[in-house]
């Protein structure tokens, strides 16, 4: 009988998790970093026996998806209104700052002037993923850090969607005026839409029918999927649908209830999602972009937490809270990611400045992680005296 592939994927993911996460808390490791090496050594660059490394990045999907909705779920409207105005100062002056080194350590490397500035705009970004996954949300200091970084992380990820629409412009010359003004007033319409639908219909239908879990987890599903769908649709990243579905629902007294029962779920799709990182990887590039990736990751590694650090002390953050806010933001994004793919499949840059991005990006979760994983409380942490859920 012919073996299913995704089914022998799935097998290899999980079981090859499992091996390498206890290896990994023996080594007093982040398990984000035994899911990346796991990829790279299974992958189509390694020992080759998962071949479609973009099959499992499409079903991981939905791990970013129920992992923005989960964190939308912890948050109340008023106080992200308010904190995202808060932060906007923040994150423009610090995407300023990143991008220039990033132009920079390009140029010094012999990068084109193009293919530096997108180096430059994929190092403004951090990761929604790795942020947020180390992210304790039951302690009350953490749903306040949660607030800041969920905050800034919105802010840049509209940055990353106008960006990624330029960059699908450029072979036909230029960005489409229209499709900006069409994802400038998406957001506000989707907001009020998922306001509308949450206060007159879905939050009638989970009164009327509480009692039964079943009903309750399957309606939650369907309305962050649907919500996702409906973002893609309008321009805006499914990321941000999910997210809004989350937020709308966080002053409903069903919103714990629906936290603790998607958890797993999350959890089972970002292991995959970290997977297809490292799988996706081409090694036979690695002695052409290793001493840039290694001198940018260096220079972001030093210069976020400092940068994030000073920025939110001048907005009246505490000195503690600044300082972990830093480290949890010291990384790149996986809008980094689809910026470098995006952006040679369109020809903007070459292979060696997308795979430069690329390489720079792993670097700095697996770094990142790490420093997170033993310096401060997370749900994953090798140390039971920071282990927080």
């Amino acid at each position: 009988m012919q073996q299913d592939p995704i089914v022998f994927t799935i097998f290899l993911v999980f079981t090859g998790a499992a091996a390498f996460a206890t290896v990994a808390l023996y080594a007093r490791q982040s398990l984000l970093v035994a899911y990346i090496v796991l990829g790279a050594v299974l992958g189509p660059s390694g020992l080759g026996f998962v071949t479609d490394p973009e099959l499992v990045r499409s079903i991981s999907e939905f791990g970013i998806m129920f992992l923005l909705f989960l964190l939308g779920l912890n948050l109340q409207p008023q106080e992200l209104m308010r904190m995202v105005s808060k932060t906007t100062q923040v994150t423009l002056l610090s995407s300023i700052v990143f991008m220039l080194a990033g132009v920079a350590v390009s140029l010094a490397f012999g990068f084109t002037v193009t293919e530096a500035l997108l180096v430059g705009a994929a190092a403004t970004f951090s990761s929604t993923i790795v942020g947020l996954k180390l992210l304790p949300t039951t302690i009350l200091h953490h749903q306040r850090t949660g607030e800041v970084i969920i905050s800034i992380l919105l802010l840049q990820d509209l940055i990353a969607i106008v960006l990624l629409l330029v960059v699908q412009g450029s072979p036909q010359g230029g960005l489409d005026v229209g499709d900006l003004m069409k994802t400038l007033v998406a957001l506000p319409v989707l907001i009020g839409f998922a306001w509308m639908f949450e206060r007159y219909v879905l939050i009638r239908l989970i009164r009327k029918f509480d009692k039964i879990h079943e009903y309750i987890f399957l309606m939650t599903i369907g309305w962050c999927l649907g919500m996702a769908e409906l973002a893609a649709l309008v321009g805006l990243s499914a990321e941000i649908g999910a997210f809004i579905a989350g937020v709308v629902l966080a002053s409903s007294p069903i919103s714990l209830f629906i936290a603790e029962s998607l958890k797993p779920l999350r959890d089972f799709f970002l292991v995959l999602f970290f997977f297809s990182l490292g799988a996706g990887f081409e090694v036979a590039l690695l002695d052409e972009v290793i001493l840039p990736a290694l001198t940018l990751a260096a220079v972001l590694m030093v210069l976020k937490p400092p940068v994030f650090r000073w920025l939110l002390l001048r907005t009246g953050e505490s000195e503690r809270r600044s300082h972990e806010v830093g480290y949890r933001l010291g990384q790149m994004s996986e809008f980094s990611l689809l910026l470098a793919v995006l952006a040679q499949q369109n020809q903007v840059i070459g292979s060696a400045a997308s795979y430069l991005i690329q390489l720079t990006t792993l670097l700095t979760f697996l770094v990142s992680s790490y420093l997170v994983v033993l310096r401060f409380p997370t749900p994953i942490a090798v140390d039971d005296a920071l282990r927080r859920d």
